[in-house]
């Protein structure tokens, strides 16, 4: 079978053009059997370690950082995408038939991009929370608050579920009489008529994506580190102890942000190059169009990859997370075993181990 329709966490398809259907696409086949594993490993893995992340962040006792409702948050947009990931293996492995219905077509597209503007949107201002706290640790008291923290989240979800409608506007099913497939394929026909139309609409919105969820976000974060670089840089010698525990949250951010990057770069630029063939500003040779199907599943995988690896890099990097985990644990085993009366000193007990790392 050729792969006429894209995968389904795009905002375009790819067309069988005149050029295409002469295109040997049997390469592949292979992806039919190893995209579906993967995606039910990502899921396996995504679902207990983002688990374990709200359940510690949410649940354990002491004062909780602004850095540590964003990972809440981020967790929580993974964990989301994550639970849909059974859909699209079983999608993947049927040749990418969806016999799933419409409303599952389009819930759980939605939910593949809410996750990357949330999970974008998360980092940002987690870099910027550090920004204020090392550039400005000072003056910026009053906008780092629990308020401020809580509007920002706020404003993450509700920006983030805007910039993922049309997913739910234009995703749809679509039956192909001769491959007796449905696919779960972005429609355009209720704004375009013509060809050239629907090019510019599908363009349009791959482009923006990428620009509003990779692009910006990230010249952002990077503004932040180039201006905590320069500060940690002039006071290197004199941190205190105060200083030195944000450093340590400093590069634990700093690997969420580059592994974020690491992922979803790939993604973005397969994305971005199939978008501008669309406007005729890159070739449509079986050579470049082969590429890019063969690449698109894979580089989607990575980038879902990364839903999986932030709560193993949270208990790699984290000596807080990974004390509070512990914490949470053996309070939880002792219960059944602690006289009733001496629970309290041991909650006592917990929520100062977790609040001194």
């Amino acid at each position: 079978m050729e792969p006429t329709e894209g995968t389904y966490d795009e905002y375009y398809d790819y067309e069988e053009t005149e050029n295409s259907s002469m295109c040997d696409y049997s390469e592949w086949t292979p992806s039919y059997s190893v995209i579906p594993v993967l995606y039910m490993l990502i899921f396996i893995l995504g679902l207990s370690g983002n688990g374990v992340v709200i359940f510690t962040v949410w649940r354990a006792q002491g004062k909780r950082r602004a850095a540590d409702v964003y990972i809440g948050n981020l967790a929580l947009a993974d964990l989301t995408f994550v639970v849909t990931l059974p859909l699209w293996a079983v999608y993947t492995a049927r040749g990418y038939h969806w016999p799933f219905g419409v409303a599952l077509c389009k819930i759980s597209s939605y939910v593949v991009l809410l996750n990357m503007y949330a999970s974008v949107f998360c980092l940002t201002c987690m870099s910027f929370d550090r920004y204020l706290a090392i550039v400005h640790s000072l003056s910026s008291t009053q906008l780092r608050t629990r308020g401020h923290t809580q509007a920002s989240l706020t404003a993450i979800w509700l920006l983030s579920g805007l910039l993922a409608a049309p997913t739910l506007i234009f995703r749809t099913t679509k039956y192909d009489p001769t491959s007796n497939l449905t696919s779960c394929a972005m429609d355009f026909s209720l704004v375009a008529t013509k060809k050239e139309q629907e090019n510019l609409w599908i363009a349009g919105l791959s482009i923006s994506s990428s620009a509003l969820g990779f692009l910006l976000p990230f010249l952002a974060m990077m503004v932040c580190y180039g201006f905590i670089g320069c500060t940690i840089t002039r006071h290197f010698n004199t941190l205190r102890k105060e200083d030195q525990r944000k450093r340590r949250l400093l590069k634990i951010i700093t690997t969420l942000v580059v592994v974020f990057a690491a992922c979803w770069m790939p993604f973005h630029v397969v994305k971005s190059a199939d978008a501008l063939s669309y406007l005729d500003l890159f070739p449509d040779t079986c050579a470049f169009l082969r590429f890019l199907l063969l690449a698109h599943p894979y580089a989607t995988c990575l980038a879902y990859i990364n839903s999986c690896l932030n709560p193993f890099l949270y208990a790699f990097f984290d000596l807080r997370f990974r004390s509070q985990c512990l914490c949470l644990l053996n309070l939880k085993k002792s219960l059944h075993a602690i006289p009733p009366s001496s629970l309290s000193s041991q909650k006592t007990e917990a929520q100062s181990l977790a609040t001194k790392v």
